[in-house]
């Protein structure tokens, strides 16, 4: 019954121009044509297709065939799949480009990884070729097809391991196709610039307004895939040394984008250094900010600086603090990102800080909003991210960027740190690196203005006080104030009365004053309801038959419910911390007692 609908109004079309179709030929020929597939009856309708008194009908309406044949063609095992693939094949040769060109992307919508990838195996080659039909008009086709290519790419996972990363991989494979199906428009678009410097070659001098125009847009969105694809998928995934990896597919295509961005003059230094290079005019439809996404620069500048892709064709000319102010923007990003992102600021920040001279960088860095911003944002990984590997990387970096500041520098960025972080941890290891930096100036011959002499003061201040006074939370400030106990501890015993050359001894009343002995009554006040509330545990546990699990206030906070044996404990190491602090505060007091009366 289809097959006959099918031949009947391939019949009555025959003598017919393509503008004299009915709206009822189109359906009938949808209808029937799909309906002889779904039957099985694919040797008919090629033998219709391929009859060359029905090329005119295959060319205006053949295109409706796509969806019935993709699916066969997708399906593989159909015993009519070489009798589909012919018909396929033909259509993509005979029928109109701009409708084809419709129906293969709407055929590449798939929702689950492996369909996903097998779909756009199958269909990319095809869509390309359709696309070189199109001529010298395809730019906006083909930044169409790209963009959606991208979106269903976008939907696949990245490889977790070495042994996942294959071409087997839906995303390897994906991206390896990928890469073909964009060749041949990259060379074309090469064929009219310079390689490097996108002026116009001798060729393109004798194009016409229009075909210049044309180039021009297909360049931009060829500029506009490479600058997507290294946001997603190439931010996503962790790319694999060749040591880990001999073969990787994902390194590989990375180093294609940044090869293509070369080929069509756009890979230049003003596009790896964007955040600091002035903002400029851009031929084509998109405005900058939409041409360089900063996910974008900063996955770049990754591959960049991180995996030295592109190091033959990119110079490593420029000065390596030009380098880090121009990557700061990019860390910023990456570090107030996801967790996989966070991973790669590190790296680019650690890569970035490495080939900078230790204590060369000036404190007028520190007036640019983003060497305060990031590390704020480092802050936030020290201490907060879930993962522990982060954490320490964060750490490790913390302090290589410490280590790259001149002593002026670092000076002023332990006050802002000590002013801004409010986190006990980080104001304890800024406090440790004030010790070394004390330590260092007080060493003979090393003798400098700014950790030493009037200047040190103010920066002591900072360390030297109690929160909330008394009523400090001393657990909460504990390493805070262990570092700063043990930093006075230092003072005392390493600078002579008699030379005083931190100043210490003459602020030592002061401190008494406004540190040690609130510091001290802060002890005794926590030590006490510490105390009050293990005496009540262990007297709740006499009365109450079921301890196995309690709560458990201090103060106005109730904890988590506990064990018995889990309070006692929690109770008894809060006691033991402040026996600790205690015994420092004792040894402080011994030590300023011995000396002053010398």
């Amino acid at each position: 019954m289809a097959l006959d609908q099918f031949s009947d109004v391939v019949q009555r079309c025959q003598a017919l121009p393509c503008d004299s179709y009915t709206t009822e030929d189109h359906s009938i020929f949808l209808t029937a044509g799909r309906s002889c597939i779904e039957e099985g009856n694919c040797a008919q309708v090629l033998s219709i297709v391929l009859d060359d008194t029905n090329q005119e009908i295959v060319r205006c309406m053949g295109w409706n065939l796509l969806p019935p044949l993709i699916q066969v063609l997708l399906k593989k095992d159909d015993k009519n799949l070489l009798h589909c693939l012919a018909i396929f094949n033909h259509l993509i040769e005979t029928c109109r480009p701009k409708e084809l060109l419709i129906g293969l992307l709407e055929q590449l919508e798939q929702e689950e990884p492996v369909a996903i990838a097998e779909s756009l195996h199958l269909l990319l080659k095809p869509l390309q070729k359709v696309l070189l039909r199109l001529g010298n008009r395809k730019a906006s086709s083909l930044g169409m097809a790209l963009s959606s290519v991208l979106d269903q790419v976008a939907k696949l996972p990245v490889p977790q391991s070495k042994e996942q990363e294959d071409n087997t991989f839906p995303l390897c494979r994906c991206c390896y196709d990928l890469t073909a199906f964009v060749k041949p428009f990259v060379q074309e678009a090469k064929r009219e610039f310079c390689n490097g410097d996108a002026k116009p070659s001798e060729s393109s001098k004798k194009l016409t307004a229009f075909d210049r125009a044309d180039q021009e847009e297909l360049r931009t969105e060829l500029v506009k895939f490479c600058m997507s694809s290294l946001s997603r998928p190439l931010l996503e995934v962790q790319l694999k040394d060749p040591e880990a990896l001999a073969s990787s597919p994902l390194r590989d295509f990375a180093t294609e984008i940044l090869n293509n961005l070369a080929a069509i003059g756009e890979f230049k230094p003003s596009l790896v250094y964007r955040p600091l290079c002035k903002r400029k005019e851009v031929a084509g439809l998109l405005e900058e900010d939409a041409r360089y996404p900063k996910e974008s620069q900063a996955s770049l500048a990754h591959l960049v600086f991180v995996h030295h892709l592109a190091a033959d064709i990119f110079p490593y000319v420029f000065n390596p603090m030009f380098s880090l102010r121009c990557n700061m923007d990019h860390v910023d990003l990456l570090l107030s990102s996801e967790e996989f992102r966070i991973q790669k600021g590190l790296e680019l920040y650690e890569n970035s800080l490495v080939r900078v001279e230790d204590n060369s960088l000036p404190t007028e860095l520190l007036e640019l909003k983003i060497f305060r911003t990031v590390p704020q944002n480092l802050t936030k990984v020290m201490t907060i991210c879930p993962k522990h590997e982060l954490r320490c990387k964060g750490l490790k970096v913390f302090q290589l960027s410490l280590d790259k500041f001149n002593l002026e520098a670092k000076y002023n960025f332990f006050k802002y740190m000590l002013k801004t972080s409010n986190h006990s941890g980080v104001e304890g290891y800024v406090i440790k690196n004030i010790r070394s930096q004390i330590h260092a100036a007080l060493e003979p011959g090393n003798s400098n203005v700014w950790f030493e002499g009037f200047r040190l003061m103010p920066l002591l201040w900072l360390v030297f006080t109690l929160p909330d006074g008394p009523e400090t939370d001393l657990l909460q400030y504990l390493d805070r104030l262990m570092e700063a106990l043990n930093l006075l501890r230092y003072l005392v015993i390493r600078d002579k009365v008699t030379e005083n050359k931190t100043g210490i001894w003459t602020a030592l009343s002061k401190i008494e004053d406004v540190f040690l002995k609130p510091l001290r009554v802060g002890i005794n006040m926590s030590r006490a309801h510490y105390e009050r509330e293990l005496s009540t545990t262990v007297e709740n546990k006499r009365n109450v038959k079921d301890t196995s699990v309690v709560s458990l206030s201090v103060g106005d906070e109730k904890l988590p419910n506990m064990s018995f044996e889990s309070q006692v404990e929690a109770l008894r190491s809060a006691l033991h911390t402040f026996d600790m602090m205690e015994s420092v505060l004792v040894r402080i007091e011994e030590l300023t007692e011995v000396k002053s009366s010398i």
